[in-house]
């Protein structure tokens, strides 16, 4: 599910990118980061090269390493830039219980928005499986912060007991999975799937199904 603002912080590099003086340092930086962003997004991590990223950003590899030492930390900083995005939309307070779930049927929404980015989240994730790549555990840990996130709004929305915490653990891991099949199916045929509809019909039927007295109709 392409919303980092409600996952974890990623995990940086021991040494980070470097902080520029200059605007004009300032805009190369930032230019860097958009082209390394398209590219990771139409290539993955492991096809994309920093030789091609120089190159449409007008610089050579070394000029590229100047402001991100390494490739693993562009990618790294390339994530959280996005999730800065994110944390912004969101706002200074984290909603919790029905307000969280509709969160996350507005964040389905504003994805349809934003090809771009969804696609490098649907690429990146799906490459982080992979033995040894720099983003596993950025998305290990973001899984295991949304995770916990949903599961405490469905437990507050249904008022529901510590005994139902199985339950409700496997409602959250079901909603996150539609999250991101949906976002996939989108990016092959856009005009066959409407990612907030369905969130919020996955979302309604949940509720229904752990709390009927609350939410059946």
């Amino acid at each position: 599910m392409s919303d980092q603002s409600v996952g974890r912080p990623t995990r940086r590099p021991k040494s980070g990118p470097r902080t520029p003086r200059s605007p004009e340092a300032r805009r190369r930086q930032q230019d860097i980061l958009e082209i390394a962003t398209d590219t990771f997004a139409a290539r993955g991590y492991n096809n994309a090269s920093l030789a091609e990223i120089a190159d449409r950003a007008g610089l050579t590899q070394a000029g590229v390493l100047h402001y991100f030492r390494s490739k693993a930390l562009l990618l790294t900083s390339v994530l959280e830039r996005r999730d800065q995005g994110d944390i912004e939309q969101l706002g200074p307070e984290r909603p919790h219980g029905l307000a969280f779930l509709r969160h996350l049927v507005d964040t389905a929404l504003r994805n349809a928005e934003r090809e771009g980015l969804v696609r490098l989240y649907a690429v990146l994730s799906a490459e982080s499986v992979t033995e040894q790549h720099p983003a596993q555990a950025y998305f290990r840990d973001r899984y295991t912060g949304l995770r916990a996130f949903v599961t405490d709004a469905l437990t507050e929305a249904c008022g529901l007991a510590e005994s139902d915490a199985a339950r409700v653990h496997d409602a959250a891991n079901a909603i996150i999975a539609v999250m991101d099949g949906l976002q996939v199916q989108w990016l092959l045929d856009p005009d066959s799937v409407e990612m907030a509809a369905s969130t919020d019909l996955v979302i309604r039927s949940l509720l229904t199904t752990l709390a009927p007295e609350r939410f059946s109709t």
